[in-house]
């Protein structure tokens, strides 16, 4: 039997593996709006940030475990298992008492979203040709940037007309269909029908991961009365990875592609994908503040300022996506664009005083196209590398890596910009950590003449803090430049065809 053409390919498989990435990546910010209203209604207002950490906890432990299963069992069956665990943890979500029933919940979401988002990725490569999934790459990172950029707003519409627990309701009609249309894509035969689950990985896997990201949330906050626990944290996560490695190298079965990782072409473009979560995340963290600390506009102005940011991620996506289905060529375009990346951030720094708003808008426009040459290159690029019998664990590697990339990304600015002020001023540095916390609002105390000053001490701050940003695509670009692998390969759909051979890892673009 043929093959389908490419058009009836993406309208079989894209809308099947669009919604579930959707509905995972949205719910990472749509619950953001609804925090205070959720606080108002349940109390423990000590609380609430767990709400939105303790999904990311679980999304980052779920992604290997259903990468693992998924290239044993079978991608599609486990893309069942995970939207059922989200769907019904969504509902537990909306119905609960408090908020310790509520971060229960959100655990057990986070444990389907995080499988919907790996399964998603692996489900591309292993029913789109190896020379298409370029375009079907760009079209998942506008579906993953779209819904960064959508859910804050739709979370603040839900909860202003239908109460905070709407924003988990929405999941449920929305999960039931994406079960629906999962329905649409080929039966794959499971590589084997047994397994022999690396428990102990797993459960020193989540001693590495749960630690270190709690001492990345701490030290968001700015307090240096934390650095102890901080600290404390840090050293239980390298105690356990340490462990963890070991455990990896013995076992027969890993729960992490030790193998796939100690290749010289897939352990860099992961880490390409590390500077790339972190440049995006910590735009996207940090510009509020600075536009509306700094230049000292609305916070309603803020999202439209900041939409050429995360509309045209998206738009450099995919036609990075493009590019590589119509030439083959790969690590060339973030070798040429993380550069570019680069500069960009610099000039920030040395010149973002000088703007008008408008400019900015310019400015910011050509950082997301230049943002949007990575990770496309980075899926297409593992994916192939791996091979169909690995698609899973590659595609949970590099997500992996993006979530970790933007934590470490994300703390490491916010440090830099706590640094630079602690420097200067130490009273600016402590009501900069309110500013983090509260917004704007923390302002309202102080005289003109005094809002004056800490308004060019934060954007001396800033000019740092660019700096610092502009390390990451710095880091990334050289990633692509000494990239082994830089086209890829043309061929049938790899699950009709074999493993897939290692490429000549000397072609040049």
């Amino acid at each position: 039997m043929s093959e389908p053409s490419p058009r009836a390919l993406f309208f079989r498989v894209f809308p099947s593996v669009m919604l579930p990435m959707f509905l995972a990546a949205v719910d990472g910010t749509i619950v953001a709006t609804a925090l205070p209203a959720i606080a108002g209604t349940l109390g423990e207002v000590e609380r609430v940030s767990w709400i939105v950490v303790s999904y990311l906890l679980a999304t980052t432990v779920a992604a290997p475990v259903y990468g693992r299963l998924g290239d044993a069992l079978g991608r599609r069956r486990l893309m069942f298992v995970a939207l059922s665990i989200f769907v019904i943890a969504s509902a537990g979500c909306a119905l609960a008492p408090s908020i310790i029933w509520l971060t229960l919940a959100r655990v057990l979401q986070g444990l389907g979203g995080g499988g919907m988002m790996t399964l998603s990725q692996a489900l591309v490569g292993e029913v789109v040709p190896p020379r298409e999934r370029g375009k079907y790459q760009g079209y998942t990172a506008t579906v993953f940037m779209g819904s960064s950029t959508f859910g804050p707003v739709v979370g603040g519409w839900l909860t202003q007309g239908f109460g905070w627990q709407s924003v988990f309701w929405i999941n449920v009609p929305l999960g039931l269909l994406a079960l629906l249309l999962v329905t649409r894509l080929p039966v794959r035969a499971a590589h084997s029908g047994r397994i022999n689950f690396d428990f102990i990985g797993l459960a020193l896997f989540t001693i590495t991961i749960v630690p270190l990201l709690l001492a990345l949330e701490q030290a968001r906050t700015f307090s240096l009365a934390s650095a102890p626990g901080m600290l404390g944290l840090l050293a239980l996560a390298g105690l356990a990875l340490v462990l963890l490695i070991r455990q990896q190298l013995r076992t027969k079965q890993p729960l992490l592609p030790v193998a796939l990782l100690r290749q010289e072409a897939i352990w860099r473009t992961n880490l390409l994908a590390s500077c790339a979560g972190a440049t995006v995340v910590s735009l996207v963290t940090f510009l509020p503040i600075y536009l509306q600390v700094v230049r000292g506009i609305t916070p309603g102005e803020t999202g439209w300022r900041i939409l050429p940011l995360t509309a045209f991620i998206a738009v450099g996506s995919m036609i990075t996506g493009q590019i590589i289905t119509r030439t083959g060529k790969s690590a060339i375009i973030p070798s040429v664009g993380q550069p570019i990346l680069a500069a960009l951030l610099a000039m920030m720094a040395l010149f973002a005083a000088r703007f008008s708003l408008g400019q900015l808008g310019w400015a910011f426009l050509a950082i997301a196209l230049t943002c949007g040459t990575a990770m496309p290159v980075v899926q297409t690029t593992v994916q192939m590398l791996a091979g169909v019998r690995q698609l899973g664990v590659a595609s949970a590697s590099v997500q992996f890596s993006r979530s970790m990339g933007a934590a470490l990304g994300t703390a490491l600015v916010g440090a830099v910009l706590f640094g630079a002020l602690a420097a200067s001023d130490p009273g600016t540095a402590e009501l900069f950590g309110r500013l983090v916390e509260l917004g704007p609002v923390a302002l309202a105390d102080l005289t003109p003449a005094r809002r004056l000053v800490v308004q060019d001490e934060i954007a001396g701050a800033f000019r740092a803090a660019f700096v610092a940003l502009a390390c990451f695509p710095a880091l990334g670009a050289f990633m692509a430049w000494t990239m082994p692998v830089r086209t890829i390969e043309s061929g049938v759909t790899p699950a009709s065809a074999a493993p897939a051979a290692m490429p000549n890892p000397r072609k040049t673009a």
